[in-house]
């Protein structure tokens, strides 16, 4: 396997026993959902005074964040984005999102 792109920022080595740092990404393992301790909030700054529905604390992938958000957006009618580690669906649907995360089996949710 080719791996040049990974060393793109070595310039280069004189020590024959150089061995190239492979930087581990910690890949995070999604938390259960009855584990996830989400928060549900209104949030209106730097909005342009538009109401967003915040959801906050999710501990896991980001394809599993994006999955989560989409369920969300679908089911509240609406858009917004998944990004990191924060679920924005646009509206005050804080009630409606709380309900959606409890019926999934996210039980630790709360509106803040």
């Amino acid at each position: 396997m080719n791996d040049w792109k990974k060393r793109l920022d070595i310039v280069y080595s004189t020590n024959p026993d150089y061995h190239y740092n492979k930087e581990d990404e910690g890949v995070t393992d999604t938390l259960p959902k009855e584990k996830q301790l989400l928060r549900v909030s209104l949030d209106k700054r730097n909005r342009k005074g538009k109401a967003v529905t915040l959801i906050t604390g999710f501990a896991g992938t980001d394809d599993d964040l994006q999955e989560l958000g989409k369920l969300l957006k679908m089911k509240c009618g609406v858009g917004g984005s998944a990004k990191e580690g924060e679920i924005i669906v646009q509206g005050d649907h804080r009630a409606k999102v709380l309900d959606i995360l409890q019926k999934e089996g996210y039980a630790k949710s709360r509106i803040i």
